[in-house]
């Protein structure tokens, strides 16, 4: 996983002489991939999320203008993945974890002289707790700035190779996780296991929904007797290429904006 970062941007590859001599490093945007080790299926490796972001980070910093400085960590590779525990092979972290160890990065970054930081997220169960490291760091240290994004939110088209019911419903494990894993990984995919399996309906009708702006709290065995929320059947290699170049497309467009971004007045200067 580790092998899809450009070795010119991994920031292990640099040696101490190289980031004290470095110009700038307040305008440098450093990456902090964040992932898990979760189930995903009968048919995919536990490594998903993590190999996901790398490969589509990986492969925006291919393509990110050299005049754009940015570095990528080693992944972060467990995360808060308690949703999945009733599967076995998921490892997680607890929430207040997963933050200390967060803080702790950001503070050895910012130590370094850095002033920009992107907690790139792969994992859909731990969003809000990026965005709590991000706000708290940032009251801490009013001049660094944190960006917790989640791997899917920047610029994409990548609801139009699915399937409706898929954009809706497919939220885990299904057709773009396995397309993607077919491109990157495809001797870990074992597709003669691979199950199209969608939540139960609810037996109401109305507002509440597994994601959205009115969830309710659930496991994966809520929903899910195989660990797979989703069609994976529908998964190809072509796909997952499709996938994968959209994805850091997006990403090139953003690490482009953080590295240009300037920070708002403070009223209290």
């Amino acid at each position: 996983m580790l092998q899809t970062i450009p070795p010119e941007r991994f920031y292990p590859y640099l040696t101490w002489q190289d980031i004290d001599q470095m110009a700038d490093r307040e305008q440098v945007v450093i990456i902090q991939p964040v992932g898990a080790i979760e189930q995903h299926g009968p048919h995919l490796p536990l490594a998903v999320d993590t190999a996901l972001g790398m490969a589509i980070i990986g492969r925006a910093l291919e393509q990110l203008s050299p005049g754009v400085p940015a570095y990528c960590l080693p992944p972060l590779c467990y995360g808060k993945s308690n949703e999945h525990w009733g599967f076995p092979g998921t490892i997680t972290l607890s929430a207040s974890t997963l933050m200390a160890v967060l803080t702790d990065v950001a503070e050895s970054i910012y130590r370094a002289g850095f002033r920009k930081l992107v907690l790139l997220n792969s994992h859909g169960g731990q969003p809000q707790v990026l965005e709590i490291v991000a706000r708290d760091i940032h009251q801490r240290q009013s001049d660094f700035w944190v960006f917790p994004h989640f791997v899917w939110q920047v610029p994409h088209q990548v609801g139009r190779l699915l399937s409706p019911r898929e954009r809706q419903e497919g939220i885990h494990a299904g057709d773009a996780e396995t397309s993607l894993m077919l491109a990157i990984l495809p001797d870990q995919v074992h597709m003669d296991r691979a199950v199209t399996e969608y939540p139960p309906e609810q037996k109401q009708e109305g507002l509440l929904s597994l994601e959205g702006a009115l969830p309710f709290s659930w496991t994966t065995r809520d929903i899910s007797q195989s660990g797979v929320v989703g069609d994976a059947t529908a998964a190809t290699a072509e796909k997952g290429q499709q996938i994968l170049a959209d994805v850091a497309a997006g990403w090139v467009t953003v690490l482009e904006e953080i590295y240009r971004f300037e920070p708002p007045r403070r009223w209290d200067d």
